[in-house]
This record gives structure tokens, C-alpha cells and sequence, in this order.
């Protein structure tokens, strides 16, 4: 029998099985950080994006804040505004009654009385007069008691002044009665 030396043969192929062994194994892991590192890219690239989001979120949310103040303070303007329309709505309201509550005054004064003062505050009216006798002063009591434009007058004194005549002090409230009862 002839001797065949298949060793060489054997340890040849046991190397190339070696080499391609570890080229595998070298492969599988340069593909494994490959796909390490594709991943670790993937998610940075996405957390950039997702930083970039929020980014915007947070500067348009900053944005809508100040428009917010903006109407908050432009509300609050109104409302001032408001409140000064109203006062001077009021106030023009207020405007002819005020002439009508003078002109009263005239239409209910007796003959024999005097107004020396008349001080209007904001409802009430104080008058200060001479009047020839406590007659005449109640006179003047009783139409204004009568006249829709003033409520019930309180009076407060009379007193006797220089030349015979009463000096007299009394408050009287105002209303405004409704259009129906001013014709």
C-alpha cells in the first residue's frame, strides 16, 4: 500500500476552515457595531429632531405667552375705557337733569323767598335762603315734597335775621323720575 500523506491536505483545509472562522466571526462583529452605531446615529438623529421640535414648541409657546399678555393688558384697557364711557354716559345722562333740577327749584319757590346759596353734592341739594315769614318756608316744604324731581326735603333751621326777615337751611334730595312722569 502506498503511503498517502493526508495531513498536509488535512491541516490546509483545517486552516482555511480557521481563517474563514474568524473572518466570520470578524465580520459578525464589524456588522454588529455597524448596526451598533447605525442605531446610536438613528436615535441621535431622531433626539436632534425631537430637540429641534421642542425648540420651536418652546419659542412659539413664548410667543402665544406674550399675545396673551398683550390681550390680557388690552382687556384691561377696555374695561378702563369702558368705565370712563360709562362715567361720561352718565355724566351726559346726568347733564339735563341737573338743568331740569334748577329749573324746578324756580318753578316751586314762593313768592317772598330768596335762595342765597344753593350747593348741589352728588344727590342732594342744600339751600340756603331768606324768606319774609315761616309761611312762605313751608310753602316751599310742601312743593318740594310735591315736585316729582325731589325727594322729601329735610329741613334744618330758621333763624331771624337783619331787616325782619327768617334765614333758612334745608337739604333736599334728588331723583330722577322715569321719562313717562318728567312729561
Amino acid at each position: 500500500m502506498a503511503r498517502i500523506n493526508l495531513r498536509p491536505w488535512r491541516e490546509e483545509r483545517n486552516e482555511r476552515q480557521r481563517k474563514r472562522f474568524v473572518g466570520n466571526i470578524a465580520a459578525a462583529a464589524l456588522l454588529g457595531v455597524l448596526v451598533v452605531l447605525g442605531v446610536s446615529y438613528y436615535y441621535d438623529v431622531q433626539m436632534e429632531r425631537q430637540k429641534a421640535r421642542t425648540g420651536y414648541l418652546k419659542s412659539e409657546i413664548t410667543k402665544l405667552d406674550q399675545r396673551i399678555k398683550e390681550i390680557r393688558e388690552l382687556r384691561a384697557k377696555r374695561e378702563r375705557l369702558l368705565e370712563r364711557l360709562k362715567a361720561i354716559q352718565q355724566l351726559q345722562g346726568n347733564r339735563p337733569v341737573i338743568v331740569r333740577n334748577f329749573d324746578e327749584l324756580v318753578r316751586v319757590l314762593p313768592d317772598g323767598i330768596h335762595y342765597e346759596s344753593l350747593v348741589r353734592t352728588e344727590e342732594t341739594i342744600t339751600i340756603d335762603g331768606l324768606a319774609e315769614n315761616n309761611k312762605d318756608v313751608s310753602e316751599l316744604i310742601r312743593r318740594l315734597d310735591s315736585s316729582i324731581w325731589f325727594e322729601e326735603p329735610d329741613f334744618s333751621r330758621v333763624d331771624d335775621a337783619e331787616s325782619g326777615l327768617k334765614r333758612f337751611n334745608m337739604k333736599v334730595g334728588m331723583t330722577r323720575p322715569d321719562a313717562e312722569e318728567a312729561q
